[in-house]
């Protein structure tokens, strides 16, 4: 006798439990009990009563469903629709692919003695530091020394490509929520769960629609988890501007479209400028878990260490990743400091 047995003939459903038969696979502790011809007992204290669950209540009711057929339906109805979502994804998400495909084979097809000049020039441009550029050339150079170049231009490559589609997606839609409260709180529950997701999370439905050899599969999963401080970042930054300065705005005549880029996005920059610094560290994050699906780069020797036990692989690539987030960190830092010196002027 299972424990909720009373429940079903409560309700005079003994005929329908007695009818019906469980479609969910066995689970281990299932075959394990069934080997070892274990049966459960008829009496159950009350210190002992498990808890109503889906699996409790199919004890007593074979007819009622278990948990693990709630598991199997969700993955069968995916994998119906799996081919109908690759018609329509597929031709959507192929010029990330081509995007991704064609940075990467830059950075690596160009000399060393013109990529590095190259990123020094990005660097003073943005920062007009000197010394942060002698901090990135010394950085570089000592992950090119201990021939980790190739692999930190390719983590900088999809970085790059990466953080760039989400500044162009996310900054429209931020200022989108920023117009309009109905599009704020449509959009708020979505970046909630975007940011909850624990990021592993992103590779299992993406593996089952890509290709793993698609270098769209690991780029669709960092923007959907790095797109999300942007899109938070500029909502709330243009709607902390001064409500003064909107309405010395609209005294002028300005028209909403050059409120938006002449004062709104001007005031708000900060803020987006710290919203595209943690999108660029979040892309870095993503990076390493992304080389479980072929993401070249750094996170290929970290995951080569784990895999082989290889301490010291994991421990020097590892040591390159962070290089990598210092550099970010301190170029976009150094951008936001010259953007929040030229308003105070």
């Amino acid at each position: 006798m299972a424990t909720y047995d009373f429940v079903f003939s409560s309700l005079g459903l003994n005929d329908w439990c007695s009818e019906g038969e469980s479609s969910a696979p066995m689970s281990m502790a299932q075959l394990l009990s069934k080997t070892k011809g274990e049966e459960s007992s008829d009496t159950t204290s009350l210190w002992e009563l498990p808890f109503p669950s889906m699996d409790a209540l199919n004890e007593a009711c074979p007819a009622f469903p278990q948990s693990r057929e709630l598991t199997k339906g969700l993955e069968e109805g995916f994998l119906d629709i799996k081919d109908s979502l690759s018609v329509v994804l597929d031709p959507i998400t192929q010029p990330l692919s081509w995007f991704l495909d064609g940075t990467l084979y830059g950075m690596l097809n160009t000399p060393w003695w013109i990529i590095i000049p190259a990123l020094l020039g990005v660097v003073f441009l943005v920062s007009r530091s000197w010394k942060l550029v002698s901090f990135v050339a010394g950085s570089i150079f000592l992950l090119a020394f201990i021939d980790h170049y190739e692999y930190a231009m390719q983590t900088l490559s999809i970085i790059f490509v990466c953080a760039f589609l989400c500044v162009l997606l996310g900054v429209p839609i931020g200022i989108a929520m920023s117009r309009s409260d109905v599009m704020q709180r449509m959009t708020i529950p979505v970046l909630d769960m975007l940011q909850t997701l624990p990021p592993f999370v992103y590779l299992i439905p993406l593996i089952f629609l890509f290709s793993v050899t698609e270098s769209k599969l690991y780029g669709i999963a960092i923007i959907l988890y790095a797109i999300v401080p942007v899109i938070r970042l500029t909502n709330l930054g243009i709607r902390l501007v001064d409500k003064d300065v909107i309405e010395a705005a609209d005294a002028f005549g300005m028209t909403p479209r050059q409120k938006l880029y002449k004062v709104q996005i001007p005031l708000a920059l900060p803020n987006i400028m710290a919203g595209v610094n943690q999108t660029i560290m979040m892309s870095l994050a993503m990076v390493v878990i992304a080389s479980l699906v072929s993401a070249p780069g750094l996170g290929v020797l970290v995951l080569r260490g784990i895999r082989n036990l290889e301490l010291g692989v994991g421990l020097v690539s590892g040591l390159g990743i962070v290089i990598l987030a210092v550099i970010l960190d301190r170029v976009t830092k150094a951008s936001l400091a010259r953007i929040n010196a030229s308003q105070k002027q």
